[in-house]
């Protein structure tokens, strides 16, 4: 390639052609053009382009032709289409078949360039100096992804990914709930021409339905009462980058309707406001919910299932990868504890035991098992009992419980044939809560641990044995509540 970079625009519309030419050579860019599919066949041959730029209606053929071409010869050279104002159909197909990305008519000559800047970028990201650099940085990719994991699932989604970032297609990821669809959107993110933009995540079902149109697309002064300033919405806040709808099946009808418009034509227009703004973002979206059932179901918009659905992603479930689950705790104990805290170790035994598990919550039950165990390991060692698998006692979060656990030496000396009974009442509900029910729970349950130990005289062994939970559990609970000694 010269110097500067070459740029091919096939249109038939001489107009279209000067008006890309002279926004090309302006951003100091070397341009061909061609009027139809032959001729533009001919400047392929002849020349090596960094971006093809093609409408999608030409007299002796379709744009779609030159995409699935260049594709099948030259895949690391993007093309983007030129579509009809409103034809999603038809940019979603492009898309599909290979499409770096579209621009709709009428063009706006500032998303053109941004186009081009993010296309020329992709570009040179993509150049390696032989097959030995190529593989560092597949080797590079691989050490660095917040996707950890060894198994043959993962490596496959990393390659996946690796190549979907190259596109600025819209991808739905697909996946249980915990399994890493943030982190592989920040992947794509990372990995794509938009790197060094925002990524702006938006989880769908935690916004207010009233206040939904104003959180996505930003509102003047004045627009209601309370907007005592002009202020961006989500798309705004992406601008140049990527915005991830997180359980963007939990969006309401009415906002799928200008969700939609918002994605087919690249504009916003903020609440108060009588003009729309260009915006550049790129869209993934993500549930743990089946939305081609919800469609189905009349609960999600056909039109903006197939505009988000362009290029799908499935993330496998933790039990689907069993051989990454040693490597993932490792990871996840060595950022829980710290630099400053001794290391920590599994036994093997622990270890069988968490690939035996189905992790029905995937990574994030993981995360969740592994933070219960450390706070009732001893010497930074986790065995089986600490992990408390069973499902009832996971879900009880450290409640219950009934394996032995070692006594600290000061309190096994204490008289352990010492019986006692422990005395409570219950708190009358009829009475209403004074607190929020996580306080209220929290005190009640402060108030038994407190008697428990007040009665064998603060021995947290006999106090654990009396209430029916582990040493362990006790002590985690009593930090936990931060209940003292008495002096």
């Amino acid at each position: 390639m010269s110097a500067s970079p070459r740029i091919l625009v096939v249109d038939d519309e001489a107009d279209l052609r000067e008006l890309f030419e002279i926004t090309l050579v302006r951003m100091g860019l070397d341009v061909d053009v061609a009027d139809c599919v032959a001729a533009a066949r001919v400047h392929l041959a002849n020349h090596e382009y960094g971006l093809v730029i093609t409408d999608m209606r030409l007299p002796d053929g379709n744009g779609m032709e030159l995409v699935q071409e260049i594709g099948a010869r030259m895949n690391s050279t993007p093309v983007a289409v030129i579509t009809a104002f409103g034809s999603a159909d038809n940019a979603v197909a492009a898309l599909k078949a290979g499409a770096f990305d579209y621009i709709s008519k009428p063009v706006a000559l500032d998303q053109l360039r941004t186009m081009v800047k993010s296309a020329l970028q992709l570009n040179v990201m993509g150049e390696a100096n032989g097959k030995a650099a190529k593989q560092k940085n597949r080797r590079d990719a691989a050490a660095h992804s917040v996707l950890i994991g060894e198994s043959a699932a993962m490596r496959h989604l990393r390659t996946q990914i690796e190549r979907l970032a190259r596109s600025m297609a819209p991808i739905a990821i697909t996946g249980e709930s915990g399994s890493g669809k943030e982190l592989a959107a920040r992947e794509i993110h990372v990995r794509s021409p938009r790197a060094d933009k925002p990524f702006i995540a938006v989880n769908c079902g935690a916004i207010p339905e009233s206040l939904m149109e104003a959180e996505f697309f930003g509102y003047r002064k004045g627009a209601f009462t309370g907007a005592n300033e002009d202020r961006d919405g989500f798309f705004q806040a992406a601008h140049g980058g990527t915005l991830m709808l997180d359980e963007v099946a939990d969006l309401p009808l009415a906002m799928q309707v200008k969700l939609l418009r918002a994605i087919q034509e690249r504009r916003v227009r903020k609440l108060g406001s009588t003009t729309e703004d260009a915006l550049d973002v790129r869209i993934i979206s993500a549930t743990h919910q089946n939305l081609a059932e919800c469609v189905a179901q009349g609960r999600f918009r056909q039109d903006l299932f197939y505009r988000l659905n362009v290029i799908g992603l499935n993330l496998p479930p933790l039990r689907e990868r069993r051989d990454d689950i040693g490597l993932l705790a490792e990871v996840i104990l060595a950022r829980m504890a710290g630099q400053e805290e001794p290391e920590v170790r599994m036994t093997p035994k622990a270890l069988e035991a968490l690939r035996a598990y189905d992790f029905p919550g995937n990574v994030r039950e993981l995360e969740n098992i592994l933070e219960r165990a450390l706070a009732f390991a001893d010497d930074g060692v986790i065995d089986v009992a600490d992990l408390a698998l069973n499902p009832c006692a996971a879900a009880a979060e450290g409640i219950s419980g009934d394996v032995p656990e070692a006594e600290e030496p000061q309190e096994r000396a204490a008289n352990s044939d010492a019986h006692f009974e422990l005395r409570l009442e219950l708190p009358d509900l009829s009475r209403g809560m004074p607190l929020p029910l996580p306080e209220y729970l929290n005190a009640v349950e402060r108030e038994i641990i407190e008697r428990a130990l007040a009665q064998t005289g603060f021995n947290r062994t006999q106090a654990a044995q009396l209430l029916g939970i582990s040493f362990r559990q006790l002590r985690y609970q009593i930090q936990r509540l931060n209940i003292c000694a008495p002096e």
